[in-house]
């Protein structure tokens, strides 16, 4: 029996990883207003409940995102994706929906600044693919002079012409 794709229950895990998200951030900004009032025991009530929002919403990633089908690349590629949908789509639509209701200028200048911040932060994670990309590359050659190197060695090992094998690796140690 072929199991049919959970679709309602991905959208229900990120809407409640969005709730949780939401909490923990209003429940610290709740904090810094309950300790600028003076009420240290309200701020701190306010931090502790965060946290376990931060708990709660980091279970439903593990189920969204699991540990086992998820690679750095695999990471930095979602979060690329994601900040380029925030910059080309949703703050772009929120501009201009603040435009047409002649929302306050503090709005409209945030959800700007919101187009330009994701676009920084979109080039932050191509720039760390691409460097992950010239890593991966560059132990493709290193791990491909071993295989050379050990066939090498094997074939010179059967006709006893082992001291020239590593030759590759020894000049490059000089």
């Amino acid at each position: 029996m072929t199991q049919k794709p959970q679709i309602k229950t991905r959208q229900n895990l990120e809407g409640a990883f969005a709730g949780e998200s939401m909490a923990y951030q209003k429940y610290k900004y709740f904090a810094k207003i309950a300790r600028k009032n003076g009420d240290e025991e309200v701020a701190k009530l306010f931090e502790e409940t965060a946290e376990h929002e931060t708990k709660h919403a980091e279970g439903h990633l593990r189920y969204l995102y699991p540990l086992n089908e998820m690679t750095t690349k695999k990471c930095l590629e979602i979060a690329r994706d994601g900040e380029k949908f925030e910059y080309t789509e949703m703050y772009p639509r929120y501009s201009k929906e603040a435009e047409q209701e002649n929302a306050d200028e503090a709005i409209k200048n945030e959800f700007q600044e919101g187009i330009l911040e994701c676009q920084a932060h979109e080039k932050g994670f191509i720039e760390k693919l691409e460097k992950l990309g010239k890593v991966f590359k560059g132990l493709s050659k290193v791990e491909q002079e071993h295989h050379d190197n050990y066939s090498s060695a094997l074939t010179n090992l059967e006709e006893k012409q082992f001291e020239t094998t590593f030759k590759t690796s020894n000049e490059f140690l000089k």
